[in-house]
């Protein structure tokens, strides 16, 4: 696991090696093991690589990047695992490749030079790269088949510069940025920015399952190498319990394979169905307690699932590491976490996620972890709350509209408690046309309520009326299944743009790798066409994933409601949080935006703070905002 970065020149403006040593300085937490920089010519333009490395697979000298071969023709800077090296190695020996090290990354390069992009589809693992032949000046930067690992990148016509984090690539860039409006607009929306957008104009984020060719002479367009199986390609009429089979024993075999390393692994044991799942397969496949690590909060049982995680670590004998936190620990790590990301990103969620890595990094180098699964299963509340609404369009109107819902926009809601947070789910329910399944989805996902739209300037308004950019991202028929066409929605953007994303920033800022087996390319291939009713039937989330478990897994564990790995913002905002908020938001940071209505923020944040309505989301999103542009000068 390492930390890439480069620059590939199509004129002759120089590569400086002092921008390469310092891009290598500020990733150094990505790759605290070593460094390299390679500075040379490809086909007769400058360029220069840089890595830092985070030494899981081969831990000596042997690993070192960026790796040459052939006497420096062909180079590979290359961040992420791929599991099933082993086999690519014997395979590649038979062409007659011999190899120096024991590490994946030597396997990686002699595929490239081999097979070119096409070794990309041979891959069964986690990836971003960049591949260089120094004798033509082509080559390609790639990224894995579900975005689990970063990689942006400058489309300019002089250089491209690429790197795996923003606060290292636009060290590379010259001058101001310009914020692109339509991305801001997103995230106000989702609390994230979705590929192929980032917050500036002149970043790109390479999609997941692409590829990126570059000649001496620039850039072309990025190239899928894969793509999701669309739902309906699996034999509908297959036998469910021999599915259910057929899925752990897959979730199995990626769990196995995530096994492999140099270092100490463990895995996060958040009490949830699917990091107990992984848990329980890694135990059945380790010959030694498996490390495990779960955090909880001391000062309100609303978000702590810490009895449950101890429930799976008793079951499955694991060496079982657990800490309660307080207020005060999540709250210290607020503005270093805030100040590192880059770009706005509002998942606040991240805080946990970094602690629980901190907390996990002083025992083991890998952990595993089980995202990927309520996208890919159906976890979360918003699919199961298509049946519920599909019965409340069934009520009389006159009881909907004169009674439920003057109701529910009178009574208070927060995430505080669980009936108060019901109330904000129910009302969360009424945003949207309820005989619209994808455009009730869509205004469940955002963070911008209806009534908190007043936020958006008239010149934000008109840029959704002209053009909706998250209406504009649906996947699929709109006539076919509608829940896997939510599914694939939310594989596709929510879970790169969003959890991956999160995962990836909060465990690499802690030199902690962490491994996906939910999102192994066979359980993928073999689950996403499935029929929806095998992932979402009859008011039940991850139905498949459930049954397939059922012999495994406490029922303790099997029938609990799905619990966010959450802190609370919301309560945040209204005590602690105020005076930074207060500081942070003002006339002077949001105005130069152009988008977003100040007056308008401040109303809604009273509202927040009285409980007349529960914008916490919204807020700490326009929180990040404001503290980022400062700290940057964006704007």
């Amino acid at each position: 696991m390492c930390g890439i970065a480069g620059i590939i020149g199509f004129a002759d403006q120089p590569v400086e090696e002092g921008a390469l040593q310092a891009a290598c300085a500020a990733m150094r937490h990505r790759g605290p093991d070593d460094s390299g920089v390679w500075l040379g010519r490809a086909g007769g333009r400058p360029a220069g690589l840089a890595a830092v490395r985070l030494a899981v697979q081969d831990p000596t000298p042997a690993g070192h990047q960026p790796m040459t071969r052939d006497d420096g023709r062909y180079v590979l800077v290359f961040n992420g695992e791929v599991y099933n090296f082993p086999q690519l190695r014997r395979e590649l020996a038979q062409f007659g490749e011999r190899f120096d090290s024991r590490c994946d990354t030597e396997v990686v390069l002699a595929a490239c030079m081999r097979w070119g992009p096409d070794a990309l589809k041979r891959f069964n693992g986690m990836w971003a790269l960049a591949f260089l032949d120094t004798q033509t000046g082509s080559g390609f930067l790639a990224r894995d088949r579900f975005g689990i690992k970063p990689l942006l990148y400058t489309p300019g016509a002089g250089r491209c510069c690429f790197a795996s984090e923003m606060r290292t690539l636009r060290a590379f860039v010259d001058g101001s940025a310009k914020i692109d409006d339509e991305a801001l607009l997103h995230y106000l929306r989702l609390g994230y920015i979705a590929h192929p957008q980032t917050i500036y104009a002149d970043v790109r984020r390479l999609p997941p399952g692409c590829w990126l060719p570059f000649s001496r002479d620039g850039i072309g367009e990025a190239k899928r190498y894969y793509e999701v199986p669309p739902p309906g390609a699996a034999d509908e009429a297959g036998d469910y319990v021999a599915v259910c089979a057929r899925t752990r024993d897959l979730i199995f075999r990626a769990t196995a394979d995530r096994r492999l390393a140099d270092v100490p692994v463990g895995a996060f044991l958040s009490g949830g169905l699917d990091s107990s799942i992984v848990v329980a397969h890694l135990a059945s496949c380790s010959t030694s307690p498996v490390k495990t690590f779960s955090i909880g909060y001391a000062e309100h049982g609303v978000y702590d699932e810490t009895r449950y995680a101890r429930l799976v670590a008793d079951r499955f004998g694991t060496d079982h590491h657990e800490i309660k936190l307080t207020y005060d620990d999540v709250l210290a790590v607020l503005l270093p976490m805030i100040d590192h990301l880059g770009e706005p990103f509002a998942d606040s969620s991240i805080l946990p996620t970094a602690l629980v890595s901190e907390f996990a990094r002083r025992n083991v180098t890998v952990a595993l972890s089980g995202d990927g699964g309520d996208e890919l299963f159906g976890g979360y509340w918003r699919y199961l709350a298509h049946d519920a609404m599909n019965t409340y369009a069934r009520l009389p109107g006159w009881l909907r509209a004169g009674l439920i819902e003057p109701i529910l926009a009178r009574a208070p809601s927060s995430k505080a408690t669980a009936w108060r947070n019901r109330l904000r789910q129910f009302r969360k329910l009424l945003r949207a046309p309820v005989n619209d399944a994808w455009q009730r989805h869509l205004a469940w996902s955002e963070i911008l309520s209806p009534e908190a739209r007043s936020i958006l300037s008239p010149t934000a308004r008109q840029m959704l009326a002209a053009n909706d950019p998250v209406l504009d991202r649906s996947t699929g028929p709109a006539d076919g299944d509608a829940i896997n066409r939510i599914l694939a929605f939310d594989l596709h953007y929510g879970l790169p743009g969003d959890m991956l994303h999160k995962v990836d920033l909060a465990s690499m800022y802690h030199s902690l790798e962490v491994r996906v087996p939910l999102l192994d390319v066979g359980v993928v291939d073999a689950v996403a066409p499935l029929p929806s009713r095998f992932k979402v039937h009859r008011g039940r989330g991850k139905r498949l994933l459930i049954d397939a478990h059922r012999s495994m897994l406490p029922e303790a564990i099997l029938h609990r409601p799905k619990q966010g790995f959450e802190v609370p913002i919301g309560e945040f905002l209204r005590g602690p949080l105020r005076g930074l908020f207060r500081d942070t938001v003002t006339r002077r940071t949001v105005e130069p935006f152009g988008l977003i209505d100040f007056d308008a923020v401040q109303r809604i944040y009273a509202e927040h703070c009285d409980q007349r309505g529960e914008h916490a989301d919204l807020l700490y999103a326009l929180m990040v905002l404001c503290r980022w542009a400062e700290q940057t000068r964006a704007v």
